[in-house]
């Protein structure tokens, strides 16, 4: 990580995001079937105690990690977008993929609720809420406003972006300052070859910073000859 990354807890709570992608297969299971009311398998509630003894990363009620809880919901959606579920059907979807505590509080929360208050937008800013929590956010927050390409790749610069503003979305509201925060992130290398015409198409910029960077590759790869 460049030196202007930030760092201690708060970055050690949001970087524990990365390894996320190796619990889907354990985590996830099968999505329902809400046509059809095929029977499938989903997760059971556990601490992350218990997530640590037995290796099996799921989603708990109680001292639940926020990387977990924030990669549940966000594959989970995702899968759902995929099948074209209705926003209804994510809301029964993912209801059904709740068990034991985590599914009994969201039980009194659907209870304390008017009836026309909840739907899928409800249903993951509430589990954002209890899961997730505003320490982690503020931490991604952070480390986003000082992230810096640094010696990652385009490609890895993009992904830590994207993954980081996630919960940094008012600073990146529109393409413009989506691209203008980016831009501000490339190594100077890259930037000043960029910074000639300001972007406001973001895929147009990723697409830019990776071919300047292919060129600089193959700059130096002749020079070394």
């Amino acid at each position: 990580m460049s030196s202007r990354g930030s760092h201690g807890r708060g970055t050690r709570l949001c970087r524990g995001r990365q390894r996320g992608a190796r619990v889907e297969s354990s985590f996830m299971g099968s999505m329902p079937n809400l046509e059809t009311s095929v029977t499938v398998d989903t997760p059971t509630t556990e601490t992350v105690s218990q997530t640590r003894t037995t290796g099996d990363e799921t989603l708990g009620a109680i001292g639940v990690a926020p990387t977990i809880a924030e990669y549940w919901l966000e594959a989970t959606e995702h899968i759902m977008t995929n099948l074209d579920f209705t926003p209804t059907q994510k809301l029964r979807g993912a209801e059904s993929l709740l068990r034991d505590k985590a599914y009994q509080w969201w039980l009194t929360v659907e209870q304390g609720a008017q009836p026309e208050q909840v739907n899928w937008d409800y249903f993951k800013n509430t589990l954002e809420g209890k899961y997730v929590g505003a320490s982690y956010v503020k931490a991604c927050r952070r480390e986003f406003m000082s992230l810096v390409q640094g010696d990652r790749s385009v490609v890895e610069y993009e992904a830590e972006f994207l993954r980081l503003s996630k919960n940094a979305r008012a600073l990146v509201a529109s393409n413009y300052n989506k691209c203008v925060r980016f831009e501000e992130g490339l190594r100077y290398d890259l930037r000043v070859m960029i910074a000639l015409k300001r972007e406001q198409v973001f895929a147009v910029l990723v697409d830019k910073s990776n071919i300047m960077e292919k060129v600089k590759r193959t700059e130096r790869e002749w020079r070394d000859r």
